[in-house]
């Protein structure tokens, strides 16, 4: 147990509530202070200290960005790619000396000289004239997260590099098929398995950082990615000149899928069935939407909206999202379910329902489904909640 002063005083004050309570007699509350004192060790870095740590780490990269900016036309080829090199190592060898002392900052210092090393990589290739392939630089950006975690085991790295390996590989394909009919839609689909298995695979991951950037960012790309795939397809041949996507394309980007499932078998594989129903939702949503002709007086064109099944299947799949959390009593994961319901509600009524009403009224009915609603979900949230944690007190 990691205990500081303040934990200590609350321990004290719940043994002297249990002693007038006769829950505890003086000898037993004698004996758990003195093992908890026996046992007693730092505390870890508060969400102060970690947030002054993050902002450091942004003003120190971007200061040290515009340095090398400011100097850069100055230099010669040479040079910048010798100070290109030295700021990364000065990074570096600052992050090995402050981490015996305080791991925080030589975590922060290290992430700073990696990121460092992604800049390296776009500055190198434009110093010296090296054919572009956009890709190849994202993928010496993995090689240098895969490097860091290997050496360092920290948790910057280990995000880095689950953010960046699949971020190359899509990147591989992306370039192969962005001139082909399709294209979008399959993409969409990866980045809606990625996104997924980043709110699935960490929910009880010890490495608190990397659990929760890698939640933060599935997040926030789920329900970006499922309004765009329920767009459907783009059949203009201007925008795909090449025509549909050839079939060693669309293998590919199934082969890829089931890599990431097969990670997420060894990872987590509680999270196997949760993540195969969102893929069948997110092979659903292309095909649930209506295409409506627009007629004005210089033209007319194609708009493609949702239709119901579209918003029922993201209903549904902030509903399994939120049961699956409380089979495993993860508080952030029915947070998120009951915010991502809301999110389709609040979808469904400013993209369907709000132009067919009276401006005045629709107003007025929103209005009425944001506290209603509101007050239902936050309802409903606290005792899913309270159902979680039932368990842990009576244990």
């Amino acid at each position: 147990m990691i205990l500081g002063k303040r934990t200590m005083d609350n321990l004290d004050e719940k043994l002297a509530a249990w002693q007038q309570a006769d829950i505890l007699d003086a000898a037993t509350a004698g004996r758990i202070r003195a093992y908890e004192a026996a046992h007693e060790k730092p505390t870890g870095i508060r969400w102060q200290a970690l947030l002054a740590l993050a902002f450091g780490a942004i003003l120190l990269g971007a200061g040290t960005i515009l340095f090398v900016a400011a100097h850069w036309d100055a230099l010669s080829p040479w040079a910048r790619f010798s100070l290109v090199i030295a700021v990364i190592a000065a990074f570096h060898i600052a992050a090995a000396f402050a981490r015996p002392h305080f791991e925080g900052m030589g975590t922060a210092l290290s992430a700073v000289g990696t990121v460092a090393s992604f800049a390296a990589v776009a500055l190198v290739g434009q110093i010296f004239n090296i054919q572009e392939h956009w890709p190849a630089g994202v993928m010496l950006c993995a090689l240098c997260a895969l490097a860091g975690w290997w050496l360092l085991r920290d948790q910057m790295q280990q995000t880095f590099a689950f953010l960046l390996v699949p971020a190359w590989l899509m990147c591989e394909w992306s370039d192969r098929a962005i001139h082909y009919q399709g294209y979008s839609v399959a993409l969409e689909r990866m980045f809606a398995v990625l996104a997924i298995v980043f709110l699935t695979a960490f929910i009880h991951s010890r490495r608190r950082i990397t659990s929760g950037i890698l939640f933060a960012i599935g997040a926030v790309t789920l329900p970006i990615v499922a309004v765009s795939l329920s767009d459907g397809w783009t059949y203009s041949e201007w925008a795909h000149p090449l025509g549909l996507l050839p079939l060693y394309l669309r293998l590919a980007a199934w082969v890829w899928i089931a890599a990431v499932l097969l990670v997420l078998w060894v990872k987590s594989r509680r999270a196997i069935v949760p993540t195969l129903i969102f893929i069948l939702v997110a092979m659903a949503l292309p095909y649930a939407h209506h295409t409506q002709i627009i007629h004005e007086s210089y033209g007319s064109w194609d708009n493609t909206r949702p239709n119901i099944f579209a918003y029922i299947l993201g209903a549904l799949a902030a509903v399994l999202l939120t049961w699956w959390g409380t089979q495993l009593a993860s508080k952030r994961t029915i947070n998120y379910g009951v915010v991502l319901f809301a999110l389709v509600v609040g979808w469904f009524f400013f993209s369907d329902l709000m132009d067919k009403l009276d401006r005045s009224f629709s107003l007025m009915l929103m209005g009425v489904v944001f506290l209603a609603g509101g007050w239902i979900l936050e309802k409903l949230r606290r005792r899913l909640i309270r159902h979680v944690a039932a368990p842990e007190v009576a244990a």
